[in-house]
């Protein structure tokens, strides 16, 4: 995977295109750090690819939230269940 900074994008375009068409993928840095994923799309596989990526981004979220529920610590179905019981009785109230 080759890696570009964003003046590399402005100064020497042709060679981040040329290895977008060679190795599929290049990454763009911004001050060392990666900012963003360049992919090469093939013809007619433009809504494929972009719905594998949004799948992709889910699941790293879903997994982020999943980590931090982890370390909070779960609750029990008797919780939820305590939990759910007190919100309906505080809306009557």
């Amino acid at each position: 995977m080759n890696f570009y900074s964003v003046r590399d994008l402005r100064t020497t375009p042709k060679s981040v295109w040329e290895n977008l068409s060679a190795d599929g993928e290049v990454v763009i840095t911004n001050n060392g750090k990666p900012t963003a994923l360049m992919l090469d799309i093939t013809d007619g596989s433009f809504e494929e690819t972009l719905r594998a990526v949004r799948q992709a981004r889910a699941m790293i979220a879903f997994n982020s939230m999943r980590a931090k529920a982890a370390e909070r610590g779960y609750m029990s179905d008797e919780e939820i269940e305590a939990e759910i019981s007190a919100a309906r009785r505080g809306g009557r109230e």
